[in-house]
């Protein structure tokens, strides 16, 4: 490869990740619940793209919400058994309503399986169809559903006042 097409590679994933490192903040955020760990998410998604950029650089999303799923899913599973309690209690937010819906969403989808949760997160928040969360997930259509149809029911039963409502509301 020469110099020159070795520095378009370089240019072309540093605008990649100028235009869609918001996006890929949100979705890593969603997917781990925590900030620090999705700025950490994120750093090691890209550290990870990096090598293969010359072959994703045409359509690279797909492949990076891959790597970025996979890679919280690897971290959640060496990690989880290192849960820490601590005595300080975060400082509470003012009281508003949209904040406190999605602080108790967040909330309910920490504790989802890591799966379910990259489902959902994928299928509703990132608007992905069945067919793209499954290859982004590798695996299978059904999966997918299945995944989402025990995600969504558990989602239900941990905020039962919200899916009355909902009830309620929908026409």
């Amino acid at each position: 490869m020469s110099r020159r097409e070795e520095e378009a590679l370089r240019a072309s994933f540093e605008q990649y990740v100028a235009l869609r490192r918001p996006a890929l903040l949100r979705t890593a955020y969603l997917l781990c619940g925590d900030h620090a760990a999705a700025e950490d998410l994120v750093q090691v998604t890209l550290i990870k793209i990096v090598p293969r950029w010359g072959r994703i650089a045409d359509r690279p999303d797909a492949y990076v919400r891959r790597v970025l799923v996979r890679e919280n899913i690897s971290r959640w599973r060496r990690r989880r058994w290192r849960e820490q309690a601590t005595d300080a209690v975060p400082d509470t937010a003012a009281a508003d309503e949209r904040l406190d819906d999605r602080v108790t969403l967040h909330a309910a989808l920490a504790q989802l399986a890591p799966r379910q949760r990259a489902v959902l997160v994928l299928r509703y928040y990132e608007d992905l169809t069945e067919a793209e969360t499954a290859k982004a997930l590798d695996v299978t259509v059904g999966t997918v559903k299945s995944q989402a149809r025990d995600g969504l029911a558990r989602l239900r039963a941990l905020l039962p006042e919200e899916a009355a409502h909902r009830r309620t509301v929908a026409p």
